[in-house]
């Protein structure tokens, strides 16, 4: 992961059980003092003073703040929402040559305005929720250096999220439809049958993949009997990655991408299906899954005379497990992917094969250990398909390693994860360093840096620079 990220990613690791042995070292020097003089003698601490008052303010007026709120909202109405300001500065960048975008210093400044609401009826309930965000580090850089499609995806967003009713048709079938989010599979940091919602990926690395997936419009039928669960599901609305664009830090190449085909009806023509199946068992469970999908990567295509991002359609057959054992949770997913298509290849079909491998460990007080690995290699790979603009590789290794450890009553969080693309991160490599404390019930302040090493994958080809601090300040409500 190169020398940077090898000496952070120890040096945190090193301060986390550091940190944890400092703390179990003072919990031990003051258990002396948890008892006061009161309790050792078996009399509850200030009871005389308890006894004295027990008179005053017992009126029955102790849930007037709740009765209040009981009154100011139904309770089938409940409203949520949140409030951040969050900013990063890039220290690594140099000066750019005459004409090239300065990338240096403020590269975030994002106010962001979360709201949303459930409603909760006996059998049924709906939700509908949405964000918006202002980024004001680009008015401030200097928004003339940076092309339409750049503002249009980084300086300002308002998007509806999740929108969705469920409910149960009968005792063992429920029903979820409208924009929503479904996760498969059990890895946490790398995906592998986790296919069904895209990712906003326009700045890698600053946030973990469960706060980066994008609800998709569909229908979700569910079925129980025992310990297993069945879902049928309908995809209606099309939608992929959110990507780097043109013009932006983590952009490969100097010139615009091809314009990009997304079907944008909900017609028959453009549904997506898939079928799972789940078996929750004492000590381990097990998935299978299977998906009919447009292909989430895309291949350009020059079929009509013009270079076009197309994305065909594909099936992906997939199976996970997890096994616990004492502290120890074993890991495991498979995907078998068919009908992918690349350009340097016209005609061909190609199938892919993810294996993925992961264990975690919970061993040590309030302190997760996680390390997740995937291989995904093309069958019958072609030479070809080495050179612009597909830059595949025969064989793509990843992994994820994730340290967290909570402090002072779970108010901090100190989270290291570093993921590593290849052996010795010769394909790219980046390492998030993060701690999150907990001001109030709804205010969380985060601060932190990425780290990131350039490697030989397209993606990762000219991003070594781009290394960030960033901070955020988040109420939520």
């Amino acid at each position: 992961m190169g020398v940077k990220g090898a000496f952070i990613a120890a040096a945190l690791t090193a301060f986390l059980w550091q940190g944890a042995a400092a703390a179990d070292e003072l919990a031990d020097a003051l258990s002396g003092f948890d008892a006061p003089a009161e309790e050792a003698a078996g009399q509850a601490p200030d009871a005389g003073l308890d006894e004295v008052l027990s008179g005053f303010g017992d009126s029955g007026g102790e849930d007037v703040g709740a009765a209040v709120e009981e009154k100011r909202l139904p309770q089938w109405l409940d409203p949520f929402g949140s409030v951040s300001l969050a900013g990063s500065w890039n220290y690594a960048h140099h000066a750019p040559e005459a004409g090239e975008t300065d990338y240096r210093g403020l590269s975030m400044l994002k106010l962001t305005l979360a709201a949303g609401v459930d409603l909760k009826g006996d059998r049924w309930r709906a939700r509908l929720s949405g964000h918006g965000f202002y980024d004001a580090a680009w008015e401030l850089q200097g928004r003339d250096q940076y092309a339409d499609g750049f503002l249009d995806e980084y300086e300002k967003e308002l998007e509806v999220d999740e929108a969705y009713i469920s409910g149960s048709l009968t005792g063992s079938l429920d029903l979820k439809a409208g924009r929503q989010v479904v996760v498969w599979g059990k890895a946490d940091n790398v995906r592998v049958t986790d296919v069904l919602n895209p990712l906003d990926n326009r700045t890698p690395g600053m946030t973990d993949i469960k706060y980066r997936r994008l609800p998709v419009t569909m229908s979700k039928l569910d079925y129980y009997a025992g310990d297993w669960n069945l879902s049928g599901i309908v995809i209606h609305e099309v939608r992929f990655d959110k990507v780097p664009v043109y013009n932006s830090e983590f952009y490969p190449g100097n010139a615009p991408a091809p314009p990009e085909e997304v079907p944008s009806d909900f017609s028959r023509h453009n549904q997506q299906y898939g079928l799972a199946a789940n078996g929750l068992f004492r000590g381990w469970d097990f998935s299978a899954y299977q998906a009919w999908i447009f292909d989430p990567r895309g291949h350009v295509s020059l079929e009509s005379g013009a270079a076009r991002l197309v994305h065909d359609r594909v099936s992906m057959t997939g199976m996970t497990a997890n096994l616990a054992s004492g502290n120890w949770l074993v890991k495991a997913e498979a995907a078998w992917w068919r009908g992918l298509r690349f350009a340097t290849v016209p005609g061909g079909e190609f199938e892919r094969f993810d294996l993925m491998a992961g264990l975690e460990y919970t061993g040590f007080s309030e302190t997760v250990l996680s390390l997740e690995s995937v291989n995904r290699h093309i069958a019958g790979f072609d030479d070809r398909m080495r050179q612009a603009p597909d830059h595949a590789r025969r064989d793509l290794l990843q992994t994820a390693f994730l340290a967290s450890r909570d402090y002072a009553n779970d108010t901090v969080t100190v989270k290291i994860l570093c993921t590593v693309f290849g052996t010795h991160a010769e394909d790219g490599a980046f390492e998030r360093l993060q701690v999150d404390y907990d001001l109030s019930d709804h205010a969380t302040v985060t601060i932190g840096a990425v780290l990131y090493q350039a490697g030989d994958q397209i993606a990762f080809s000219d991003i070594g620079a781009s290394d960030r601090i960033f901070m955020e300040y988040k109420w939520a409500f």
